[in-house]
C-alpha cells in the first residue's frame, strides 16, 4: 500500500498510483493543481487592463499625457503667456512653426550640425580607446585626459572656439567633439575592462588579437556599455548645441533651435519660446525612444545582455 493510499483509505487508480510513485521517487517536483477538476494550471490568460499595462511606449503616452495637463492646468491658473503660456498655446505656435516651415528648417540646422560633431566625436573616442585597450601607456593617456577634459563645461570652450575657428560651424563642432568624446570613451574603456578572461582567452585560441579581438569580442562583449556611452554622449552633445547656438546665434546673426529660442524670446514671443524648447524635447523622446530603443532591442536584449 503506498503512502497516499494509507492516508486516504481509499484505492487509488493507475494514474494516480503512478503519480504517486513518481513524486515519491522525485520529491523535487511539485504539481500544482486546479481546485475544481484537479487540473494542471499552467498559465493564466491576462486582462485587458494587464496586458495594456505590460506595454511599456502605452505608459510613457500616459505619463506625458499627464504631464501636458499639469502644464495646461498650471497655464490656465497664471492667465499670463507671457510668464508662462498654456500647453494649448504652445502646442499652436508649434503647429504654426512646422506650418511655414520656420521649425523644420531651424530643426535640420542644428541636427546637421549635431551629426558632424558626434560622429567627429565618436570617431576621436575610438581611437583614444583603442589606443588605451592596446598598451598601458595608452591608458595612462586616456586616464589622465579624461581627468583633465572630462570634468571642463563645454561652454567653458566658447571663446576660445570663437578666436580658434571664428563665426559658424566649425567652432560648434569643436564644443560638440569636446562633450561628446569623454563620455563615450569612458563607457566604452569601463565596458572592455569589464570584458571576462576566459572570453579574450577565447578570441586569442581562435588566432583573434588586435583590432579583430576588439571587433570579434570585445565590442559585443561590452555593447551594453558602449551603448550606455553613446546615449550619455547624444545627451551631452543636444544640450550643448542648444546652449552654444544662443551664443554663436547672437554673434553671427544665424543658427538653429537655440537661436530660434533666443530671437523669440527678444520679441517677447514666448509661446513660440516654448514651441522651439518642446521641439528640442520631441528630438530628445525620438532619438531615445526610437533611435537607441531599436539599436537596444535588435542588439543587447536579442543577445540575451539585458533581462
Amino acid at each position: 500500500m503506498s503512502s497516499a493510499q494509507a492516508l486516504t483509505g481509499a484505492p487509488l487508480s493507475g494514474t494516480a498510483l503512478r503519480l504517486s510513485h513518481g513524486q515519491a521517487s522525485r520529491p523535487e517536483i511539485v504539481r500544482e493543481t486546479g481546485h475544481a477538476h484537479g487540473a494542471a494550471v499552467v498559465e493564466k490568460p491576462l486582462s485587458i487592463p494587464e496586458r495594456l499595462y505590460n506595454q511599456a511606449w502605452l505608459r510613457k503616452i500616459v505619463i506625458l499625457v499627464l504631464l501636458a495637463g499639469i502644464w495646461e492646468a498650471y497655464g490656465r491658473y497664471l492667465d499670463n503667456d507671457l510668464l508662462f503660456p498654456t500647453f494649448s498655446a504652445t502646442v499652436e505656435a508649434f503647429f504654426r512653426g512646422i506650418a511655414d516651415g520656420t521649425l523644420p528648417a531651424r530643426a535640420w540646422s542644428s541636427l546637421k550640425v549635431l551629426l558632424m560633431g558626434y560622429a567627429a566625436g565618436v570617431a576621436l573616442a575610438t581611437v583614444l580607446t583603442g589606443v588605451a585597450i592596446a598598451s598601458r601607456i595608452g591608458t595612462d593617456l586616456l586616464e589622465t585626459l579624461t581627468s583633465m577634459f572630462n570634468p571642463l563645461p563645454a561652454i567653458a570652450l566658447l571663446p576660445l572656439a570663437l578666436i580658434w575657428f571664428g563665426l559658424g560651424n566649425g567652432s560648434l563642432i569643436f564644443v560638440l567633439v569636446h562633450s561628446v568624446t569623454w563620455a563615450i570613451a569612458l563607457n566604452t574603456h569601463s565596458g572592455f575592462l569589464s570584458v571576462s578572461r576566459t572570453l579574450k582567452m577565447v578570441g586569442r585560441n581562435y588566432g583573434l588579437s588586435g583590432p579583430r579581438l576588439i571587433g570579434k569580442i570585445l565590442i559585443p562583449a561590452a555593447f551594453p556599455a558602449i551603448l550606455t556611452g553613446l546615449k550619455v554622449g547624444w545627451a551631452f552633445a543636444w544640450r550643448t548645441l542648444i546652449a552654444a547656438e544662443l551664443v554663436f546665434g547672437v554673434s553671427s546673426g544665424a543658427g538653429g533651435l537655440g537661436w530660434f529660442i533666443f530671437e523669440n524670446k527678444n520679441m517677447l514671443d514666448i509661446p513660440n519660446v516654448f514651441a522651439g524648447l518642446l521641439t528640442v524635447i520631441l528630438i530628445g523622446l525620438v532619438v531615445e525612444n526610437v533611435i537607441f530603443q531599436t539599436v537596444e532591442r535588435r542588439t543587447v536584449q536579442r543577445w540575451g545582455m539585458q533581462a
